[in-house]
């Protein structure tokens, strides 16, 4: 086990953890809302450090990000654990396990192996995936400073519930993160995510502020989530941190405990992509479907093709210098050429 960061001391052995906006206040001998932090005689500790349950090679637009090297491969990890229950996890088999109390698995694999392996295939990053990467921050952490150190960029995947200060912490070494926008609805966050909203909006400011690379991620389900006024909600939010952010929306399809509802139609998508249009955002992108023109990037001053993809796969780049190849503007974005 590791020692936690982000905690103190309270009355009676109990301490208080600080890494998420949770802020659980967690008794001797017991954990926290994430499964994966535990009081040990009043010292908390993470149970998941060093313990890979997952390693794969993933395209970067899987994360999804699009403006963050497009065309890359980012060597992706995670631990088992989360500090959300929602009850449409498609990774449900590794991100509640710890929850509902059952062993913590994981092969332990040292910061360094992360590294070694991320340069021997050649990736340009790490992607701190798959499960909420905030639950096995100081494992994140450690692997982040020693891929700086080796000139590898960082990526967080996540639910955007990260405290101020661990953000704060982390970003030095933090290029890029996609973070989910579930809904615009409180009443959404807790009934579906146990959570609440207005974390994740001030997180997403702050990521803006920090100058990380930012990409967000709404996942449309049909009569959960998916009324005008809230798909204008949320794309005019995105539009206030800035128009450069772009904006992923993505197709449910049933899964865990949200089966009530059928895949999200296409037209919805499309729907919710013009909305984003109009509110401004530059960059608005279908995911889960295939549609040639939710895919593609597009210059949004002349509204030349940037970059055609299929899937994951970037097809045609219309770019040079990062710049429209028809007019000369510059799309935004890291590591686009």
């Amino acid at each position: 086990m590791k020692e936690a960061l982000f905690y103190t001391k309270k009355d009676a052995g109990s301490v208080l953890c600080g890494l998420c906006n949770h802020r659980c206040v967690i008794k001797l001998g017991k954990r926290g809302i994430c499964g994966v932090r535990e009081n040990g005689e009043g010292t908390l500790f993470s149970l998941v450090y060093g313990k890979c349950i997952s390693q794969n090679l993933d395209p970067i637009e899987k994360k999804p990000l699009y403006h963050f090297y497009p065309g890359s491969e980012c060597f992706s990890i995670a631990t088992v654990g989360c500090n959300f229950r929602c009850l449409h996890c498609q990774n449900y088999s590794i991100s509640q396990v710890a929850r509902e109390g059952k062993e913590i698995m994981g092969s332990y694999t040292a910061p360094e192996k992360i590294v070694e392996a991320t340069k021997y295939y050649r990736s340009q990053s790490i992607a701190y995936t798959y499960t909420e990467p905030t639950i096995f921050y100081e494992y994140a952490y450690d692997i982040a400073v020693v891929a700086h150190e080796e000139k590898l960029t960082n990526i967080f995947v996540t639910n955007g519930y990260i405290t101020p200060e661990a953000l704060r912490h982390l970003h030095p070494v933090l290029d890029a993160a996609n973070v989910d926008l579930k809904s615009f609805s409180d009443e959404f966050y807790r009934k579906i995510c146990g959570a609440r909203l207005q974390p994740v909006l001030d997180a997403l400011r702050l990521y803006k502020e920090l100058g990380i690379w930012l990409e967000i991620t709404t996942l449309i389900i049909p009569t959960y989530n998916d009324s005008d006024r809230e798909l204008h909600a949320i794309a005019e939010f995105i539009a206030s941190l800035g128009p450069d952010t772009p904006w992923h929306i993505s197709a449910y399809y049933p899964t865990y405990k949200l089966n009530d509802q059928p895949r999200t139609p296409l037209q919805l998508l499309q729907k919710a992509r013009e909305i984003g249009l109009k509110a401004g955002l530059r960059y608005v992108y279908e995911g889960n479907v295939r549609d040639a023109e939710g895919e593609n990037t597009y210059c949004y001053s002349c509204g030349g093709l940037a970059i055609e993809r299929y899937g994951f796969t970037i097809i045609r780049r219309g770019l040079k210098g990062g710049a429209c190849s028809h007019c000369g503007t510059k799309i935004d974005g890291v590591g686009l050429s």
